[in-house]
Order: structure tokens, then C-alpha cells, then sequence
């Protein structure tokens, strides 16, 4: 079977849980934004909790199904709907060959999820079929979904149940973003570290997903030093250095951004910190103008927090019987 993009949305990808192992080379991971609704929806059809999905943002695709299949959504408050009759989201639901899928307006969150029997089956390229749009590289020919397009299914079937509000997690109101502090941080004064954890932020409209923008909080004050050899004049500027995936690198000083699954792997600017990977899928829920705070764990706050994360999952997959 086949499903059939009638109308593509806004940047509507193909996504699995991503390519890890190039980064050195410079590329990225890319895979979901988030990657705990992306394996749910995938449990929900019966799926391995890998296979490719289709990643909506904000406005979202009009699909058609060529064959009878099981569909799960998941992710932001995005309610589908089945030839314009509502189904419940965090839930499985059948089609039929020749029904479209829409959905309504966006409640809340900022991705949807949409998971098929069997999986989107588009060629896996360096491990993966994962869309990274940069390089052209995997998904549906290299690029966000258009108009036209069918995207092939894998063999599979079945599926059931639903995930109740208490076993989901969305971004509170602010967000709450853990960070460790990184190798950078002595470049900033002890004044404005602290002002990076108190002021409240908001997401700028400039975010997707190489990286998210905050705006609104108080420019850095660095402490001065020597312009160091291979250096910009900057005060933000460093020798070029490693990205790790979820650093928050500051331009100038003035405006965070948190490099997210297709960001780049190195450059010249400084690093506050870095958020911790159990906070990543959080920001891919983060809509433009959402207030959010950075707050400071310590390398073992961080790994009991992975910890909680992986058992929240658990708690998932105990509930549907996996």
C-alpha cells in the first residue's frame, strides 16, 4: 500500500529515530524532534518503535490511505480526523483503502506524529530514513513532503489501544529546560550566568529543526580576555570546537540557541551548556513565543533524569502489552 500526500502542510518530513555515527563527519542525527511520541505512536500500530513516521509541524497533511491499514498520531494536541469524522489522537484507528486523514487546528505542542502498520518505507540511507533536508539527504527524495507524493508502506497489521493523558508528556507553562553548564561557562561573568537561569525566555520564530532561538532574556556580560589565536573579535566567539547535540551556543551574547537534530557539528561560537537529553523532545513540542526557563541539574540530576525517562516509557509499554 501507499499513502498519498494530498496536501503536504508546513515542513512535513519523514522521520525515524535517526542515523547516530556521522555526526564527526558532519551529519547530523536527525530522526524525530520527538522521540518519545514517535516510538508511541509506533507501539500503538503494532510497529517496532523505530520505523519511520511522518513528522508534521504546526500545519498539518491531508492524507489518503491506498489500502486498509492501522494509524496512530501522537505528539502535539493535533486531533485527526477520518474522512472529517474525529478519532481520538494517542490512539489506534483503522482506515480503509480510499480514506483522507486530516486533522484540526493545533491545540497545543508543536508536532504530530503519524505512524502506519508496517511503517513509512522510504530507502534507508546511511542507516537510516531519516529526511535530513540540509543534505538532501534520505526520506521521501532528500526534502519535506509535497503535493502528490506517495510514500510507500512496509508490510504489517494490527495494533490497538490508547495512552492515557497521565502516561504523556508535553512542555509545562514555562517549559522547564535542565541544562548543564559547559565548558564555556568561566567565559561569562558569575553576574550573568545566574541571570541565564532566572530570566524567563521565549521561543523566536526562528526555530526548526537545526535549532531553537530564545529571545527576551538579558544579554551575556563575558569576562574579558585576549582574542585568542583562530578566534572571531567577539566576545562569543571561540577557536572553532565541537557542537554536542543539545548545546546552547549564544551569537553575540544575546539570544540562546539550543542545537537540535539537524543542527551542524561544529563552529566558532561559545557554549553555555548544554540541555539534557531528557529535555530534548520538550523543545520539539515548543511552539514560536512559548516562555521557557533554563534550570541547572548536575551530571547526576541529568542521568536519573534519563533514567525517569526511559521508565516513564516503560510504564508505556506496559500499559499497551509490549
Amino acid at each position: 500500500m501507499a499513502v498519498k500526500v494530498i496536501s503536504p502542510g508546513l515542513s512535513t518530513t519523514v522521520q525515524d529515530l535517526g542515523r547516530p555515527g556521522y555526526y564527526h563527519l558532519g551529519i547530523p542525527i536527525s530522526g524525530g524532534m520527538d522521540r518519545v511520541a514517535l516510538r508511541v505512536a509506533n507501539m500503538l500500530v503494532a510497529n517496532d518503535e523505530g520505523p519511520a513516521v511522518v513528522e508534521a509541524v504546526s500545519l498539518v497533511p491531508d492524507l489518503e490511505f491506498t489500502a486498509a491499514a492501522t494509524v496512530a498520531v501522537t505528539g502535539g494536541d493535533l486531533p485527526p480526523k477520518v474522512n472529517g469524522e474525529a478519532r481520538e489522537s494517542w490512539a489506534a484507528f483503522e482506515v480503509k483503502a480510499g480514506d483522507r486523514l486530516s486533522f484540526g487546528f493545533l491545540k497545543s505542542g508543536a508536532r504530530a506524529y503519524i505512524a502506519v502498520s508496517g511503517g513509512i518505507d522510504v530507502p534507508v540511507k546511511l542507516g537510516s530514513r531519516s529526511t535530513y533536508t540540509l543534505g538532501a539527504l534520505g526520506g521521501h527524495m532528500g526534502r519535506a513532503l509535497a503535493a502528490g507524493d506517495e510514500l510507500p508502506v512496509g508490510p504489517g497489521g494490527g495494533g490497538k489501544g490508547a495512552v492515557p493523558e497521565a502516561l504523556r508528556r508535553l512542555p509545562g507553562n514555562p517549559a522547564e529546560l535542565r541544562m548543564l553548564p559547559g565548558l564555556y561557562w568561566h567565559r561569562i561573568t558569575q553576574e550573568a550566568g545566574g541571570r541565564v537561569f532566572a530570566d524567563t525566555w521565549k521561543v523566536a520564530p526562528e526555530a526548526d529543526r537545526i535549532g531553537y532561538r530564545f529571545k527576551g532574556g538579558t544579554p551575556l556580560d563575558f569576562v574579558p580576555r585576549e582574542q585568542p589565536f583562530g578566534a572571531g573579535s567577539n566576545p562569543s566567539n571561540i577557536v572553532d570546537a565541537c557542537y554536542p547535540y543539545g548545546s546552547i551556543q549564544v551569537p553575540g551574547g544575546t539570544e540562546p540557541i539550543v542545537l537540535h537534530r539537524d543542527a551542524v557539528s561544529g563552529g566558532g561560537y561559545m557554549m553555555v551548556g548544554c540541555v539534557i537529553a531528557a529535555d530534548m523532545d520538550l523543545i520539539g513540542q515548543l511552539q514560536p513565543h512559548a516562555p521557557a526557563r533554563f534550570v541547572e541539574v548536575t551530571m547526576d540530576q541529568a542521568l536519573a533524569a534519563r533514567a525517569d525517562r526511559q521508565a516513564a516509557l516503560q510504564r508505556v509499554r506496559a500499559h499497551l502489552g509490549r
